[in-house]
C-alpha cells in the first residue's frame, strides 16, 4: 500500500493539511448559501423583482458548472497551488465588489465572478487523489466533505443574523474577510501535489478521448450526478412543500432542510471510516441502497395517505446519509479511472453534478402545486436514487474489462 506523504502544517513544500482542504471546500459551500435569507431585502434595495434577484443563485450555479469543466484542465497543466491561489484572489475581489455594487447588474456580475471559489471544491478532491491511492482517497474525501457538510445548515443562519444586525452588506464583508484568510492559509500551507509539473494542453486533448471513452468514468459520474440530483430536486421543491403543503413557518422550514445535512455528515463519517476496508464500489452500493430505502419508505407511506412533515423531512435524512456514503466513493472512482487527468475528471464530474442537479431542481419546482402534495417530488427523488444504483452496478459489471 502506498504510504501517506509527509504533511507539515503551514509548510508549502509539503502537501496541504486536511484542515486546509476542508476550508477551501467549505468556503465554496458557504458562498452558495449564506446570502439566501437576504434575497428579499436585496430585491427591495436594488429596486428589482425577485426573479431577477434569483439569478444570484441560478446564474451562480450555471457559472459554477461551467467553471468546473475548465478549471480541471487548467490545474492539470499549471498545478493545483497557483490555480487555487488565483481563484481565491478573484473571489476576494468579487466579494468586495458585490459589497460595493451600486446596481443589481453590477452586483450580479460580481456574483458570477464569485463562482471562482468553486475551484476550491474541485481541486480539494484532485489534491486528495494526487496524494493517496483510490481507496484511501475515498476515505480522505469523506473526511473533507464531512467537515463542510454542516456549512449549508449554519450558513443561512449566519447570513440571516448578519442581515438582522447590520444589513445584507455585512454578509459580503464576511465573505471578503473569510476569503482573504483562506487565501493566506493556502499560500502558507498548500504545497503543490501535481506530479512532474503538469501536462500541456495538447497532451490533455490527446487524453480526453481516453477519459470520455471510458464506460467506468461515465458510470461513476452518472452515479454521482443522480445521487446528488435527488438532493437538488429536494432543494427545488422543499420550500414549496414546507410552506404550502405542510404550512411550516420559514424558521421551521429552515430546520427541516437541515435534515439531509445531518445525514450527509454522518454518511461522510462512514465513508471516511470504512471505504478502505470495504472498497469504493461496495460502499457506493450501500449508499445508493440507503437512499432508495429511505425515500421508498417515505413514498409508500405517502401513497397510503400517511403524510406529515416529520415523515417527509425525517426520511430525507436517509437521502443525506446515502449521499454522504456514495459521493466520496464514486468521486474517488471517477478520479482514478485516468489518474493523469484527475483534475479534468474532477471538474467534469462536478459540472455534471451541478448542471444535472440544477435541471432536476428546476423540474421539481414545475411538478408541484397545492393539489399534488409532495408525491411528485417523492417519485422524482426515488427514481433518481434508483438511477444512481444502476449506474454503480454498471461500473461493477464493467470492472475487469478493458476500458
Amino acid at each position: 500500500m502506498t504510504q501517506m506523504p509527509v504533511v507539515r502544517f503551514l509548510d508549502r513544500n509539503t502537501p496541504p493539511h486536511i484542515a486546509t482542504l476542508i476550508l477551501i471546500a467549505g468556503i465554496s459551500a458557504l458562498n452558495m448559501s449564506i446570502f439566501l435569507p437576504s434575497l428579499a431585502r436585496m430585491t427591495r434595495y436594488f429596486g428589482t423583482d425577485y426573479a431577477t434577484m434569483q439569478l444570484a443563485l441560478s446564474g451562480y450555479l450555471a457559472a459554477t458548472a461551467l467553471l468546473q469543466i475548465i478549471i480541471g484542465p487548467i490545474s492539470d497543466r499549471y498545478g493545483r497551488r497557483p490555480v487555487v491561489l488565483w481563484a481565491m484572489a478573484v473571489f476576494v475581489v468579487a466579494s468586495f465588489g458585490a459589497y460595493l455594487a451600486p446596481s443589481v447588474g453590477i452586483f450580479l456580475a460580481f456574483r458570477m465572478l464569485q463562482a471562482a471559489v468553486a475551484t476550491g471544491l474541485v481541486l480539494s478532491r484532485a489534491v486528495v487523489r494526487d496524494m493517496v491511492p483510490q481507496a484511501q482517497a475515498a476515505s480522505m474525501i469523506g473526511y473533507v466533505t464531512m467537515g463542510m457538510a454542516l456549512v449549508p445548515m449554519v450558513g443561512p443562519m449566519i447570513g440571516g443574523a448578519l442581515d438582522e444586525m447590520f444589513g445584507w452588506h455585512a454578509t459580503f464583508v464576511l465573505l471578503t474577510l473569510t476569503g482573504a484568510a483562506v487565501w493566506l492559509l493556502c499560500y502558507l500551507d498548500l504545497g503543490e501535489t501535481l506530479a512532474k509539473g503538469g501536462m500541456s494542453f495538447r497532451d490533455q486533448l490527446r487524453g480526453y478521448p481516453e477519459l470520455f471513452a471510458s464506460p467506468r468514468f461515465w458510470g461513476y459520474a452518472l452515479g454521482a450526478a443522480f445521487a446528488s440530483g435527488a438532493f437538488f430536486a429536494l432543494l427545488g421543491g422543499a420550500a414549496f412543500i414546507a410552506g404550502t403543503v405542510f404550512g411550516l413557518s420559514p424558521f421551521m422550514s429552515g430546520v427541516a432542510l437541515g435534515a439531509p445535512a445531518i445525514g450527509y455528515a454522518l454518511g461522510n463519517f462512514f465513508a471516511g471510516r470504512y471505504s478502505v476496508r470495504f472498497g469504493i464500489n461496495k460502499m457506493a452500493i450501500i449508499g445508493t441502497l440507503t437512499i432508495i430505502a429511505g425515500l421508498g419508505t417515505s413514498l409508500v407511506l405517502a401513497l397510503f395517505g400517511i403524510t406529515h412533515p416529520l415523515i417527509f423531512f425525517g426520511f430525507c435524512t436517509f437521502l443525506g446519509l446515502g449521499n454522504g456514503i456514495t459521493l466520496p466513493n464514486v468521486t474517488a472512482g471517477l478520479l482514478s479511472v485516468r489518474p493523469h487527468l484527475a483534475g479534468t475528471a474532477s471538474g467534469l464530474g462536478g459540472a455534471m453534478m451541478v448542471g444535472g442537479g440544477a435541471v432536476l431542481a428546476q423540474y421539481a419546482s414545475t411538478l408541484l402545486d397545492p393539489t399534488t402534495g409532495a408525491l411528485p417530488l417523492q417519485w422524482l427523488m426515488f427514481l433518481t436514487g434508483i438511477a444512481s444504483l444502476l449506474s454503480i452496478l454498471f461500473v461493477i459489471w464493467r470492472e475487469g474489462r478493458v476500458t
